[in-house]
């Protein structure tokens, strides 16, 4: 997909965009995720843009974005606080303010990623804890693809992955839920040729 036909395809009122991966970038392409969200910023009117707020991909998607309009900024965060002196400005939704027993297929979807399984039932019943944790993390990544009350499902997501280890991890839970939920996944192979 050409940058032209992506934005054609996603620049319309209501479309929110993922622009999220891997906690390590490599050095030579820090600047080159910073372009891209001042890029899309730049040259769309609609588009929103969330993020999950974490080191690396996230963190540097959300500056270009910012440097150009922070308020169509969307950041989902695992709970109030995370990362706040890192945070790139925009609106801030957080998991612990998501009422999941009203949220089913977030709960069952983050269910998928296996590691986490078991955990995410110990969350939701209130176990707060290093390990429970994870879950909160692995719960927000479903949240940001299917949305919940007041905010909108992803409409497709860019991602910064790592392509030895493809799909790994909570980047990789991410697009998978991206994929079954029908929302186009775009990882740097593609959006790289639009800089």
């Amino acid at each position: 997909m050409t940058l032209q036909e992506f934005l054609l395809t996603f620049d319309k009122p209501g479309c929110v965009v993922l622009l999220e991966g891997k906690r390590t970038v490599k050095s030579e392409d820090e600047v080159k995720l910073i372009r891209l969200g001042k890029l899309l910023a730049e040259k769309t009117k609609h588009m929103l843009f969330r993020s999950g707020n974490a080191p690396g991909a996230d963190y540097l998607f959300s500056s270009g974005v910012a440097v150009v309009n922070r308020g169509r900024l969307q950041i989902v965060a695992p709970y109030r606080g995370h990362r706040k002196k890192q945070e790139a400005g925009g609106q801030s939704v957080y998991l612990d303010e998501i009422n999941l027993a009203n949220e089913p297929e977030i709960v069952h979807q983050s269910k998928l990623h296996k590691p986490t399984e078991d955990l995410i039932d110990e969350f939701i019943d209130g176990g707060r804890n290093r390990y429970t944790i994870k879950a909160a993390y692995i719960l927000r990544d479903t949240l940001k693809v299917l949305g919940a009350d007041n905010l909108a499902p992803a409409s497709a997501g860019l991602f910064y992955d790592d392509l030895d280890n493809p799909m790994e991890g909570g980047t990789g839970h991410t697009m998978r839920i991206c994929l079954k939920n029908q929302v186009p996944v775009f990882n740097q192979e593609v959006w790289m040729k639009w800089l």
